[in-house]
């Protein structure tokens, strides 16, 4: 069996954390997390050349975007359930002469039985 060098090891990681990324696995990616950061602590250790760093900083930029691009996503949606829930209780409107008017949702009624 032959060893896997250290950059090597870090490239198939950023790898399949785009993967992950890009499938919204978020699960896989708190796993690929704890590898990560152990990968990163041998890095320190080790002595890695310039060459061999380069595109480890690619894919690290690379997968960053990615990461910021799927919390913004997140974000959004998180903005637009809130916006979502405010409509279900009142929704603000205009009336003919131009003044602001709040239409408040109907109470759900319930039913209570009793024995």
């Amino acid at each position: 069996m032959t060893d896997v060098s250290l950059a090597d090891q870090l490239d198939l990681l950023l790898q399949a954390e785009r993967e992950a990324l890009l499938a919204g696995d978020f699960v896989q990616i708190a796993e690929l997390l704890e590898v990560k950061e152990a990968l990163a602590g041998k890095l320190n250790d080790q002595e890695i050349s310039s060459e061999e760093l380069a595109p480890l900083q690619d894919g690290m930029r690379r997968n960053q975007e990615l990461f910021d691009q799927a919390l913004a996503g997140i974000r959004n949606v998180a903005a637009r359930l809130g916006d979502l829930q405010r409509i279900r209780r009142s929704m603000d409107t205009y009336d003919a002469y131009g003044r602001r008017m709040t239409i408040d949702a109907p109470q759900e009624k319930k039913l209570e039985r009793r024995a």
